[in-house]
């Protein structure tokens, strides 16, 4: 029997090299372990843009960052000039995106990037338009603080309660959404309130989302870990303002045909060149001048 949650035309089974998934990657004094991250995720047998904004790093981080850039390890490199918080960094990354999915990935070697090909599972196949993971839901993790988990269930339950959702992991870094979706959320988070603001925004547009179950190697505060518990306290309220008040994302209307291709090979306005993907530098290239690296700073 045919699935009526399918509704766009792109055929089960398809190559996820097919599509151009932007990693978007907020960095922040993560000197010790951000050039792993990104080389984990280039590791990746899929057709890969990295998006990092720096949030003014006062330790070696950008410089790593920006070597990496020139080394074409990273497509995109945007520099804040005062410190604004993930969730500034994420919205800014997002608009900076090129790709046809969009997923956000922490510098901090806590989620692992193998994971990726299974969450993008349910959006290649026309199940979905956002696909969360869940720490919570069988995977490997590291056994660590009691009270961050029943904090995270507690902020879940309430999340849950007010989408009308059933998650197991609201607060999970690893969100992946449709790129046209994504653009389109109204997000205003600054810090750690990116999070609900995200999983609200994606109730109003009535995405239909899934979850999958993913690793999980949580680190200490000694090791560098930064939330702590005002953030939490803060999410209580993000969650009750970014449901009840504006603004809303609106009603997501998928189109008949995705991922959706407005651009074919040529010049883009800013003068970048673009490839038959309608990307910079095309789908598949892996070298500095394929992926058209480019940086900006704010």
């Amino acid at each position: 029997m045919n699935d009526p949650s399918r509704t766009t035309s792109r055929s089960e089974g398809t190559d996820p090299k097919s599509l151009r998934l932007s990693v978007v990657m907020p960095v922040y004094n993560e000197e010790a372990t951000v050039e792993s991250s990104i080389a984990r995720v280039r590791e990746l047998p899929l057709s890969i843009e990295i998006v990092c904004v720096d949030d003014h790093s006062t330790d070696g981080t950008r410089a790593i960052l920006e070597n990496l850039h020139r080394s074409g390890a990273i497509d995109v490199l945007l520099l804040q000039e005062v410190n604004r918080g993930k969730g500034a960094a994420v919205s800014r990354a997002i608009q900076a995106a090129t790709g046809d999915v969009i997923v956000i990935q922490d510098a901090d070697l806590e989620y692992d990037p193998a994971d990726l090909p299974d969450l993008l599972g349910p959006i290649l196949d026309g199940r979905a338009d956002a696909v969360f993971g869940s720490r919570f839901r069988g995977g490997v993790h590291r056994v660590l603080y009691f009270w961050h988990r029943v904090g995270n269930g507690l902020l879940t339950l309430l999340s849950n309660m007010m989408t009308d959702l059933n998650l197991t992991d609201m607060e999970t870094c690893y969100k992946m959404v449709r790129a046209d979706l994504m653009k389109s959320l109204p997000l205003t988070a600054k810090r750690f309130g990116i999070e609900p603001e995200l999983t609200a925004r994606l109730a109003q547009a009535r995405a239909r989302i899934y979850e999958v179950p993913i690793s999980y190697s949580g680190r200490t505060y000694a090791e560098g870990k930064k939330i702590g518990w005002k953030d939490g306290v803060a999410a209580f309220w993000h969650i009750l303002s970014f449901n009840l008040f504006g603004p809303r994302a609106p009603v997501y209307v998928r189109p008949a045909v995705w991922p959706v291709r407005e651009v074919t090979a040529g010049t883009a306005p800013d003068g970048r060149a673009i490839g038959p993907g309608g990307g910079a530098g095309g789908k598949t290239g892996q070298g500095p001048a394929s992926r058209g690296a480019r940086a900006g700073v704010d």
